[in-house]
């Protein structure tokens, strides 16, 4: 094998490099974890399935303590990592759904969508559009159509909700926006967005040689306009307008010590600006930095914002 083979063509250490041959090494992220029959510590349940060919998911059932008919909200969620980190299955992940499921009560579709580099950019917001309209496909009489039976049983498809933790919560602000525009199957709607340290870019805030700013344009090679792509920007002239967005709540959560936190107070600021007729809510979290409660989930204020957004869901 030619020695430069194993030259480093990318390197975003600790993170991740990438060399000549082609190989990703992912630094940084937790390992592999399997599903719980039961949870120890929530109770929760959760099984892995397939969603497609291409797309994996990890299923969550809460504890059911009322009745074996209980109906739940749904939360479809994508995971954290810059769109090249991470997993649906990864035991921070894991363990973040376990605390969320059990204590807001809610269904939790967590979707493995492909990452870049080996799957550059629109393929995750593609494939987490797919599993949405998954989702709606179990509502209604498609024979040809295997159904999964803790969603049939147990899902209130009149209560869907779309969550993320920064790409993840990109993910969702791209997906509500789409929705708005475009129906889902079933015929549902998504009740409401929760964006969690969401991943947003402008020009005029960041650099172009910042870290944030080189992962984008690595992920996403064929952005038309780097950091002001507008699924990226939600700002900029040639982004959809904030008005449209398909979901009738929005949580964001962002936290004193992240650099992404005073662009994402101010998506808040221009969605309220907005024609857009839904109510949006801000929790910001003193002395935390970003994804704090994933990471350190036994914290005081982790477990307070994973409160705080159990109550937002419960509210409507």
């Amino acid at each position: 094998m030619d020695s430069s083979d194993n030259e480093v063509t990318v390197d975003f250490s600790p993170l991740l490099r990438v060399y000549k041959n082609g190989h990703v090494e992912r630094m940084f992220g937790s390992p592999i974890v399997p599903p719980s029959p039961e949870d120890p510590i929530t109770g929760v349940t959760s099984k892995d399935i397939n969603i497609s060919p291409e797309i994996k998911a990890r299923i969550y059932l809460p504890n059911l303590t009322n009745t074996a008919n209980q109906k739940l909200p749904i939360l479809v969620y994508y995971h954290g990592g810059g769109f090249c980190l991470e997993s649906a299955f990864s035991f921070l992940d894991h363990r973040y759904l376990n605390l969320i499921v059990s204590e807001a009560n809610v269904i939790a579709v967590s979707v493995e969508y492909r990452l870049a580099p080996e799957h550059p950019l629109p393929v995750a917001y593609e494939d987490s559009w797919t599993a949405l309209q998954w989702v709606g496909s179990h509502v209604g009489d498609k024979p040809e159509f295997e159904k999964e039976p803790w969603l049939v049983n147990h899902g209130n498809f009149e209560k869907v909700l779309i969550g993320g933790d920064s790409a993840g919560g990109n993910i969702v602000h791209n997906l509500a926006l789409r929705s708005g525009s475009e129906s889902l199957n079933g015929g549902i709607k998504i009740l409401s967005s929760i964006l969690c340290f969401p991943y947003f870019l402008t020009s005029s805030d960041f650099k172009e040689d910042s870290l944030p700013s080189r992962i984008w344009e690595f992920v996403n090679p064929s952005a038309e306009d780097g950091v002001d792509d507008r699924r990226i920007n939600p700002f900029v002239e040639k982004a959809q307008s904030l008005s449209g967005l398909g979901c009738s709540n929005i949580l964001v959560c962002v936290a004193e010590k992240d650099e992404l936190r005073n662009i994402g107070i101010k998506y808040v600021e221009a969605v309220k600006k907005s024609e857009w007729k839904g109510e949006i809510e801000l929790i910001d979290v003193e002395g935390e930095d970003h994804c704090f409660q994933i990471f350190d989930p036994e914290k005081e204020k982790a477990k307070d914002l994973i409160k705080g957004m159990a109550n937002f869901i419960k509210k409507y």
